[in-house]
């Protein structure tokens, strides 16, 4: 049995006992009185509970930093990491540092409610956290904001200078606090943090009806909004085995553990359009904590990776003590809430085959809210095209039944044919009849049924040289 231990502005906060769905909000709040740190929704949706969490870097003299919704992240998930919250950020005088500064004067902050959330994520930023290498829109996409018109804020990110930030004594200190996996207990409900794969097997045997929690992005909210108890808890943040990403000519295979953000760029590199879709993943607070195995093992139909990377060909690979074993992506889902995943099994990894030079691929994401919203709508297409003639086709859709799910009607209508306005007009048509989806607050049945169709439409449209980004719009004079 262990305590949670984290650092909090370099000194070691240690909990000997916590309720392991407690949130870090509520701690830092109510516990710690660092009520800087604001809750507006509890569900990782405003930002305006942004702080910075710390891991140890891969040569344990530095310090990885990334912003996270303190909203949705449970105590165990921050043992053995560091902590900054708004309050970190002042000086030994008291004086509020540049950033804010600049905020304050030039309007950026009017009921400031929003605002320290803001401060974190560009702070962020400024030191080199993950997704630094973001423009300032998109560090900011995952902070909501109802005063300002954004554009005060995204001048002070643009005018924010990079900070010189040496984490060697802090390095050393979370060294002090990396150790063997901990675990313990609270009114009955056990909890554990293994460190490595093995460990996990080991322990799904012996609890195979633990909850896993990766990144909380789904399960944080069934605390905060559904007020679940959780019975039995299995935390996998801290697997380094499970958050590898290996980039080979034949495919990209990432760990189940690698956090969307960490997978941006190689998905990316897999095919642009992939790279968009993650891009548009949550905000980078939740990047920055959702895994691909998560949005693949909660089942949800309305993931936006899985339609994803089941047009592409993907397959996963399950674990357990008594083995592996590996399947098309497509096949884990069999119900709404139902997937082939055996008693004491996890999702391992997920295999994407490289798309070869004949295949022309569209994948896009409808929503209500452009940024860090779930999708009304997911369509992905890869077609193989030889000599004017499509070879092959894979269509998968989310939002359009019960589970992510491929069109096969669309699929029939499409291969073999010419690629051609008649063969789409045709597939179109085959399309309509693959899906009966449900209405509800993101779009009715007709509105999924039409704009999956006009994803279809849109491929054809951009095979053909136009430009059908929304990104790409410009405005005409006059």
């Amino acid at each position: 049995m262990g305590a949670v231990r984290f650092l909090l502005d370099g000194e070691v906060v240690d909990l000997p006992e916590v309720d392991p769905t407690a949130t870090l909000l509520d701690h830092l709040r109510y516990k710690m009185r660092r009520t800087g740190t604001k809750e507006g929704c509890a569900e990782g949706d405003c930002g305006a509970c942004t702080v910075l969490v710390g891991s140890l870097g891969p040569a344990g003299d530095t310090v990885d930093w990334r912003a996270v919704n303190s909203c949705i992240q449970f105590l165990p998930m921050v043992n053995g990491k560091a902590l900054m919250t708004v309050e970190s950020l002042k000086a030994e005088d008291g004086a509020i540092c540049p950033l804010q500064q600049t905020m304050a004067a030039n309007g950026s902050s009017q009921c400031g409610f929003c605002t320290p959330g803001f401060v974190m994520s560009l702070h962020g930023r400024s030191i080199g956290a993950k997704g630094c290498e973001l423009p300032v829109a998109d560090v900011i996409a995952g902070n909501l904001c109802r005063c300002t018109g954004y554009g005060p804020i995204l001048e002070a990110g643009e005018n924010a200078l990079p900070q010189d930030r040496s984490d060697a004594d802090l390095a050393k200190s979370l060294m002090a606090l990396t150790g063997e996996g901990t675990s313990g207990e609270w009114q009955g409900r056990r909890w554990f943090v293994p460190r490595s794969s093995d460990e996990l097997a080991a322990l799904l045997a012996e609890h195979p009806d633990a909850r896993l929690i990766a990144g909380a992005t789904d399960v944080g909210l069934w605390v905060t909004k559904g007020l679940r108890e959780l019975g039995t808890v299995i935390f996998l943040g801290d697997m380094a085995d499970l958050a590898q990403i290996e980039e080979t000519d034949e495919a990209l295979i990432l760990g189940a553990g690698v956090r969307y953000g960490d997978a941006h760029a190689a998905m990316a590199r897999l095919h642009p359009d992939l790279g968009e879709l993650v891009r548009r993943i949550g905000g980078l607070q939740v990047r920055n904590a959702g895994t691909v195995g998560g949005n693949i093992a909660n089942g949800s139909p309305i993931g936006d990776g899985p339609p994803a990377l089941i047009a592409l060909g993907a397959r996963l690979t399950l674990r357990s003590v008594d083995g592996r074993r590996t399947m098309p992506l497509e096949d884990y889902f069999l119900a709404y809430g139902k997937q082939d995943r055996r008693a004491g099994e996890f999702v391992e990894s997920v295999h994407i085959p490289r798309p070869g030079a004949d295949a022309v691929i569209h994948i896009a994401k409808l929503s209500r809210r452009f940024d860090s919203d779930i999708s009304a709508v997911c369509g992905a297409f890869m077609l193989s095209v030889t000599d004017g003639a499509i070879t092959s086709a894979r269509v998968a859709f989310g939002g359009m039944a019960a589970t992510p799910k491929r069109a096969a009607a669309c699929e029939a209508a499409l291969t073999g044919k010419p690629f051609d306005d008649a063969t789409v007009t045709a597939a179109i048509a085959a399309l309509k009849t693959d899906f009966e989806p449900l209405s509800d607050v993101r779009g009715s049945s007709t509105y999924r049924v039409e704009t999956a169709a006009n994803l279809l439409r849109r491929l054809w449209l951009r095979h053909q040289g136009m430009a059908i980004s929304v990104l790409e719009v410009e405005a005409l004079d006059g």
